[in-house]
């Protein structure tokens, strides 16, 4: 791929969703193209070249978004995203056999659609990414995301900080003098300071999956994979 930002388009019939995810997605430095409707779909794809499509389900006019990921099958390979209320598993299973990627039901975060549209991307080889990628959690450095089984985390920028300074020596364990210094950047301080924070984030973690951060008596925390 070349160097140029990846570019969106995005079906929404809802003003509100259409115009906060193009101005999300601008943000983050994509080239966005925001649609009402696929009435023009194939001349938008033929003259934008999304590199991705964000596709609603149920839009006010035209064809549905299942009838546009078919019709985009047959003039791109762009990975298709839907996002979308119609959320049932007769809906999911409809979106993946007209040619969906991926789908998120509403309401959503743009936090998290942005993380799905990362990993789409690279999957399909369309941006390259300093992506970490342990067993089932993935690290963005750029964006300060952590995603987990396809679960976007909200984590604070301590707690990214703690899981990073981890991640990056797993299976050494790090006294919480060290996460002092090295999240805080200072070692003399209360220890209570890392096990409050540490704690918030093993339950974010957790939620998602098993166990990761373990605790060693007396020692400190180790990162054991996922």
């Amino acid at each position: 791929m070349d160097n140029r930002q990846p570019r969106l388009l995005v079906v929404e019939d809802d003003l509100a969703i259409r115009t906060a995810l193009e101005i999300a997605l601008k943000e983050e430095g994509y080239e966005c193209r925001a649609e009402e409707n696929g009435l023009e779909l194939r001349s938008v794809v033929e003259t934008f070249r999304p590199d991705l499509a964000v596709l609603d389900v149920r839009l006010g006019e035209g064809p549905d978004g299942y009838e546009l990921a078919q019709e985009l099958r047959k003039i791109s390979d762009a990975p298709i995203l839907f996002l979308t209320a119609a959320d049932a598993l007769d809906d999911r299973l409809t979106g993946f056999e007209a040619g969906g990627d991926d789908y998120m039901s509403k309401p959503f975060s743009v936090k998290e659609v942005n993380a799905r549209i990362k990993a789409l991307l690279r999957r399909s080889g369309r941006t390259s990414s300093n992506v970490m990628q342990i067993g089932d959690i993935s690290i963005d450095p750029e964006a300060f995301s952590v995603v987990r089984n396809g679960q976007s985390l909200d984590l604070t920028r301590t707690e990214y900080d703690l899981l990073l300074a981890l991640v990056e020596k797993p299976g050494r364990v790090l006294s919480k003098a060290q996460l002092l210094a090295r999240v805080w950047g200072y070692e003399d301080y209360a220890e209570n300071l890392v096990e409050v924070h540490m704690s918030a984030l093993r339950k974010k973690l957790e939620a998602h999956g098993p166990r990761v951060v373990q605790t060693m008596r007396g020692m400190g925390y180790v990162f054991r994979g996922a």
